[in-house]
């Protein structure tokens, strides 16, 4: 493709990401205190005074107010321009890898959902069932018309959408169980068995096992490495056993394997040659 035609498509596909970023900041933010994410529209949680148009702008609104709300002064948090900015390069990669196709679309909605859950799960340790299950049903119909569109299979699709959402759920609802039983208390919460089956439909089960392992290794590595860090503190108290949100390792484990998941496993492959 045109490298000329590609600089406005770009720019389009950023504009497009950091939209969608500014109303995954409405998600977060209303969907853990049972609010209405359409009405009423967006407002200082100050003041409440509603927001104009141009101080709604994704990233540059926030720049021109200079991170405070323009009628009470209060701060604004730096997280708004943040999703918004990692929205749109997300946005970006997705299409950067997938160019214009269905692929591109479906993803830009499944990393959408994942990014709304994990925040509101690093937020509330909790991931809404508003948002896993129609994320699965999402998941559901995306394949099934990917497998209309491509291959005239859609059954097959449809059936390989449905395993992959049953094995995450018995998965972790599995490993929660035996965890339960080992630690004597409850190590792992519902929603990530939920979250889990959305993953699955998306992914298919082969990925989604590959996205459940990279999302462990990284929540040991942060785990470990935050439990280290706060020892080393003389005024820190010591967090074995503290809970943390795993929702976000899943997520950004279904990231990685959306865009190198086939090569890992062709590697993974190559080590046991028949």
């Amino acid at each position: 493709m045109d490298i000329l035609m590609l600089i406005p498509a770009n720019f389009v596909v950023f504009a497009l990401g950091a939209s969608i970023g500014s109303f995954i900041n409405v998600v977060v933010y209303r969907v853990p205190a049972g609010l209405s994410v359409l009405f009423p529209p967006s407002r200082c949680p100050h003041c409440l005074n509603q927001l104009k148009a141009y101080d709604n702008v994704p990233v540059l609104g926030w720049l021109w107010l200079k991170g405070r709300c323009r009628f009470c002064q209060n701060r604004i948090s730096r997280r708004y321009p943040v999703v918004e900015l990692a929205a749109g390069l997300l946005f970006l990669v997705i299409f950067g890898a997938f160019q214009f196709s269905s692929l591109t679309l479906g993803y830009w909605v499944f990393c959408s959902w994942l990014l709304a859950l994990s925040l509101i799960d690093f937020d509330t340790m909790t991931l809404p069932n508003p948002l896993t299950k129609s994320g699965l049903v999402l998941g559901i119909i995306f394949q099934t018309i990917f497998g209309l569109s491509n291959s005239n299979n859609w059954a097959n699709s449809l059936f390989l959408a449905i395993l992959g959402a049953a094995v995450g759920i018995w998965l972790f609802d599995a490993i929660a169980f035996t965890a339960s039983i080992l630690f004597r208390k409850q190590a792992m919460g519902g929603g990530d068995a939920k979250l889990a089956a959305m993953m699955g439909a998306w992914l298919g089960w082969k990925h989604l096992l590959l996205a459940s392992f990279i999302a462990c290794v990284i929540g040991v590595v942060v785990g470990g490495a935050a439990m280290l860090l706060t020892q080393k503190s003389p005024t820190a108290q010591t967090q074995w056993g503290q809970k943390m949100p795993f929702g976000p390792f899943l997520a950004l484990g279904s990231v990685i394997t959306l865009f190198i998941g086939e090569i890992l496993i062709s590697s993974y492959l190559k080590l046991f040659p028949q």
